[in-house]
């Protein structure tokens, strides 16, 4: 894995995915590259990236890829896992993800287009960008860590100890009304304890489920009563240990659930948790350069894709002063 040395800067890493179906959803698609394909992602995904320089400032940016949106370990510990989004058209190959016919080609424009500018990708086989996320993140020794995601389970990241510090921009609701997490924010909004925010969003996670991700949880607990659960005995383990000791202080209606869920609460959590050990392939230096990596290039493709207005504003951004 390439990787910049000490930067004094502020590491970015984006949830690719998760930003360029928001971009689709978000921009009508009126407007269309020359040959007539769609560009509303592209187009807006690439606002995002130069929004995001510019707010933050990073010396280093990297966008993760899902290069196995769908894990088979995952699908192996929770059959239902994703399942929902799967792709049931005959023509689709087997376990193929259903996405717009519309986006699925601007998927390679925009990638295309970080390459020109400069900008490092980065994913690992059979894994999900959430992954590529929580490992970049979780080995990060040198600059201050922002990841950004639509994605809430990416908040069990965050941690001020050891450092550097890990935020998580929340942008479930689009980047105009992203929320900026840290432990303090997960512990005050989630519940948790503060001194395990991030790990402890996990566990809650687990208990509550998540019909987005085919997570059932556990039957009548929802995010209140995990919240209660996980503050009172501070992680999952523990509070599975406190099913079977009849001292704990756990309600009988409660124990029985849990006892009841005792296989799916083993099976989802290291569903739920992000892997932190990945093996990250990056497709280049993730410092982010302040000119792009070949000009020609990108400006023939904001050409051919209609998105000239967008790529001058990356660029623009990728070469404003960055304060360390």
């Amino acid at each position: 894995m390439t990787s910049a040395a000490t930067s004094g800067g502020t590491l970015l890493l984006l949830d690719g995915a998760s930003l360029w179906f928001r971009a689709f959803y978000a921009i009508p698609d009126k407007i269309t590259a020359s040959d007539g394909r769609s560009v509303n992602a592209l187009r807006g995904f690439t606002d995002m990236v130069a929004s995001l320089i510019t707010k933050h400032g990073p010396s280093r940016l990297v966008v993760c890829l899902d290069l196995n949106w769908r894990p088979q370990f995952r699908v192996d510990l929770v059959p239902s896992y994703k399942t929902h989004r799967l792709d049931t058209s005959a023509e689709a190959a087997a376990g193929a993800e259903e996405v717009p016919d519309r986006l699925t080609p601007q998927v390679e424009m925009i990638l295309e287009v970080l390459a020109a500018a400069g900008i490092a990708t980065g994913g690992a086989d059979g894994l999900e960008a959430d992954d590529v996320l929580g490992t970049l993140a979780t080995r990060e020794r040198t600059d201050p860590v922002v990841v950004v995601s639509g994605d809430r389970d990416l908040l069990q990241l965050v941690r001020d100890d050891p450092a550097p510090p890990v935020r998580v921009l929340y942008a479930g609701r689009g980047l105009a009304k992203a929320e900026l997490f840290g432990p303090a924010e997960v512990s005050a909004k989630y519940g948790v304890p503060l001194e395990n925010a991030g790990p402890a969003y996990a566990d809650l996670a687990t208990l509550r489920g998540d019909a987005s991700d085919g997570l059932p949880g556990v039957a009548g607990i929802g995010e209140k009563s995990a919240s209660t659960l996980i503050s009172r005995f501070g992680s999952l383990e523990a509070l599975v240990a406190a099913v079977d000791d009849p001292d704990a202080d756990l309600a009988a209606g409660v124990r029985a659930k849990l006892r009841a869920a005792e296989d799916y609460v083993k099976a989802a959590a290291p569903v739920v948790r992000v892997v932190r050990d990945a093996d990250v392939e990056l497709s280049r230096s993730d410092t982010l350069p302040t000119t792009p990596a070949d000009p020609d290039r990108l400006g023939d493709l904001a050409i051919a894709y209609n998105a000239e207005s967008p790529v001058k504003r990356l660029i623009t951004a990728m070469n404003a002063p960055r304060t360390p």
